[in-house]
């Protein structure tokens, strides 16, 4: 009877694997197809202020500390941009009319480089044509339009709202950017291999879609599901939608 043995580098790792476990192998498995994940632990939220106006950044300043939430000022748009991006829950209440860059540019560039950040506008009534500004702002995302004088009550709960939503978004990037460093860390064959589970295949027609045995397949499989952290194929293939429905992030 003809035995065949066929033992590429990924696998003699993985005969190394089982002697040596590391960190990864004794880490807790990330169920992706529940929803009972631990909540991930941030920083104390902040609120970020943009507003030309001393007294009414001051104003702002107190009311947001007195509620219990650490606040940030700037005098100018371009002031606060230059400010390193905080990875902890937080808000941009916004002057809609503030120098230089305008509320609703700074809200484009919000959108675009902290995603996690919701934007609340505060304006001066006659300051701006209201009804098409407000629309645009509130299609772009922004949590609430404020008209001045308004309501501290109506500016905390939109603060809330806001913090809360920023809490979502970080704990699905960390979420996320967790499963990037997973996938990264599978070999050219292991990714091929992930490829065609997920969609479906046995593994002795993954082996004849790559060339290689069924137990060279069964192998790397196992690698790809400890890897992952995969405690099942619906796990797996819930990863790989994951991964394929988010973008990767600009440099």
């Amino acid at each position: 009877m003809k035995f065949e043995r066929e033992i590429d580098g990924d696998v003699k790792d993985e005969m190394k694997w089982r002697l040596v476990p590391d960190a990864t192998d004794i880490a807790v498995s990330l169920n992706v197809a529940t929803a009972n994940d631990k909540p991930r632990s941030h920083g104390a939220p902040r609120v970020f202020v943009v507003d030309e106006d001393d007294s009414m950044r001051q104003s702002l300043e107190l009311l947001i500390r007195n509620a219990g939430w650490q606040a940030v000022t700037f005098q100018s748009p371009q002031e606060f941009l230059s400010h390193p991006r905080f990875l902890a829950p937080s808000c941009l209440i916004i002057d809609v009319t503030p120098p230089g860059l305008n509320g609703l540019e700074l809200q484009k560039r919000v959108a675009r480089d902290r995603m996690d950040m919701p934007v609340i506008f505060i304006a001066g009534y006659g300051d701006v044509p209201m009804c098409p500004m407000t629309v645009q702002a509130m299609k772009a995302g922004a949590i609430e339009f404020l008209i001045k004088p308004f309501a501290d009550e109506m500016l905390l709960s939109a603060i809330r709202q806001a913090v809360e939503r920023s809490r979502i978004a970080l704990d699905h990037e960390a979420e996320i950017g967790g499963l990037r460093e997973r996938y990264n860390s599978l070999s050219r064959r292991e990714r091929e291999v992930m490829a065609l589970v997920v969609r479906g295949l046995l593994n002795k027609q993954v082996g004849f879609a790559l060339g290689i045995s069924e137990i060279t397949v069964k192998a790397h499989r196992g690698r790809v599901m400890r890897k992952m952290e995969a405690d099942s194929l619906a796990d797996l293939v819930m990863v790989a939608s994951r991964l394929l429905a988010v973008p990767t992030p600009r440099a």
